[in-house]
């Protein structure tokens, strides 16, 4: 790695950060069609504090700064989103606690942890039409990439690619968690606003990864 592991983890979370407050609107607008419309405006919000917050975050390992934006994601994202996202950055800080770099497959078993905390806290799995749609199967293939060998930015291209697929097909599924579960079959036709903030969010990581400047 030609960069530290810190670095890396602050700009992705500072990526994650900019995305949510981007596309509070594109995300409020998809979560409207069955559901009730916050969850862009309950994102945007809370990584809004973590931006603001951002210069008084630990930074002594990569684990300790996600533990820290964990709970500012907890604490101020409203709705069943904080409690999803605050336990997907705890579980994956706690995967790598410890250490200070971080390889590939650190990386996969933080995502996997980030899963298995949104399906215990949110009862969901995969086939439920949540973010844990998009989430896993890119999870899946940054796992064989790093398998493979891949530098990093094709890792990223793929796993873009991946998300983006997996989130449009969320479309064809019921909801069965969250307020848009209540509308039955009426969910079907429309794509999970989750998955597709992970696309966004993976899309957005992939073009800038190579020409990023450090935090």
């Amino acid at each position: 790695m030609t960069r530290s592991a810190l670095s890396d983890t602050e700009f992705v979370v500072h990526s994650i950060a900019r995305t949510a407050v981007d596309n509070e609107r594109e995300f409020g607008d998809l979560d409207a069609v069955v559901g009730d419309g916050d969850f862009g405006f309950s994102l945007a919000r809370g990584f809004e504090i973590v931006l603001a917050d951002w210069d008084g975050f630990d930074r002594s390992s990569p684990s300790a700064f996600l533990k820290k934006v964990a709970l500012v994601i907890s604490g101020r994202i409203g709705g069943t989103s904080g409690p999803l996202w605050g336990t997907a950055f705890l579980r994956s800080a706690a995967a790598v606690s410890g250490k200070e770099e971080l390889s590939g497959t650190d990386v996969v078993a933080m995502l996997r942890a980030a899963a298995d905390g949104i399906k215990a806290r949110g009862k969901a799995d995969l086939g439920d039409k949540t973010l844990l749609d998009a989430l896993v199967p890119a999870t899946d293939a940054l796992e064989a990439e790093v398998a493979a060998g891949s530098d990093p930015e094709a890792i990223l291209a793929r796993i873009a690619v991946v998300a983006r697929l997996s989130a449009d097909a969320t479309s064809m599924l019921q909801a069965r968690r969250g307020r848009a579960s209540y509308t039955g079959e009426r969910s079907i036709g429309s794509p999970d606003p989750g998955a597709v903030a992970v696309a966004v969010i993976l899309e957005r990581l992939s073009r800038e990864w190579s020409s990023r400047d450090d935090l």
